[in-house]
């Protein structure tokens, strides 16, 4: 028998509520607050648009010290038919070791049954096969000390136009965001937004070449800069630069009437912790609509 959408969504709510009863400290489970209700709201009324993917994270203790290694957890609707997306990460582990935990990880989880929740499972493993890591981290930090500590800053622009619709145009920003190695995403219609975060001379790079005179009514609204002793690359919110589409309010047909859904949007900021933006954006605050 075939397995349902709202089957899989139902397990996965059953085994947030286990997770949540199980690591009950403010700060163990970072949960957006309206990501649960959100897939409630479509098991009560499953004919509308599927609900965001539920996406948090788990603060784990490790050896004695109490060092954290955070599980990012981005559940598929067809989980746990479909594999989870696990990340552990650390700022005690360097690249390297966070790079081989993981690869280790990600072998473990795919040897379990497929059809079984595994978050669980997960964390344990994450709990009992991190030290090993850590204390490699450690030492390679000791045996570093005496050099100069190098630091980044990752640069992330929330850059907002009255409109994108030119194909040309969006291809150079993709292109562009691709060659400079930024990650983040455009929202193509009306309005348009473009979030770009890397390295700040790439990020400047990026809009020095998508600014040209021809491009009315676009600006930059909001940087925001985080200093790491680290790579940027544990700083990112997003994993590639995304095409997002999102449903248009309107007459299809013209142009001019292609508005972007505003809730839709606010929904996808929030999945990545980005919900504040919103009112920079657009002088407003945003509230998501029951579904």
């Amino acid at each position: 028998m075939a397995v349902t959408v709202q089957e899989c969504l139902e397990l996965q709510l059953l085994e947030v509520e286990m997770l949540l009863s199980m690591f009950p400290k403010k700060g163990e489970i970072n949960l957006d607050e309206d990501a649960v209700p959100g897939v409630q709201r479509y098991l009560r009324n499953a004919d509308g648009a599927l609900p965001p993917r539920l996406e948090y994270s788990i603060a784990i203790d490790v050896g004695e010290a109490k060092v954290k290694v955070d599980l990012q957890v981005l559940l598929p609707h067809m989980y746990p038919h479909v594999a989870p997306q696990l990340f552990a990460r650390s700022h005690a582990l360097h690249r390297q070791q966070q790079l081989q935990l993981n690869t280790r990880l990600a072998s473990h989880i795919s040897s379990l049954d497929s059809g079984e929740l595994c978050v669980y499972e997960a964390v344990q493993w994450v709990k009992e096969n991190s030290l090993p890591y850590l204390e490699n981290s450690k030492i390679s930090s000791e045996s570093a000390s005496k050099e100069v500590v190098v630091k980044e800053t990752l640069h992330r622009m929330w850059i907002y136009s009255h409109h994108i619709y030119r194909q040309e145009l969006r291809k150079k920003i993709f292109d562009c965001a691709k060659k400079l190695n930024l990650t983040g995403f455009c929202l193509t219609g009306k309005p348009g937004v473009i979030c770009v975060e890397g390295l700040r001379e790439n990020c400047e790079g990026f809009w020095r070449a998508i600014r040209y005179p021809n491009w009315k009514h676009i600006s930059c609204k909001h940087v925001e800069n985080v200093e790491t002793e680290g790579s940027v690359d544990n700083l990112r919110l997003f994993r590639a630069f995304e095409d997002l589409q999102l449903q248009a309010h309107g007459d299809y047909g013209l142009r001019n009437d292609y508005h972007m859904d505003l809730g839709q949007f606010l929904e996808f900021l929030k999945q990545h912790q980005s919900g504040h933006i919103f009112q920079i954006l657009f002088g407003v605050e945003g509230k998501l609509s029951d579904k």
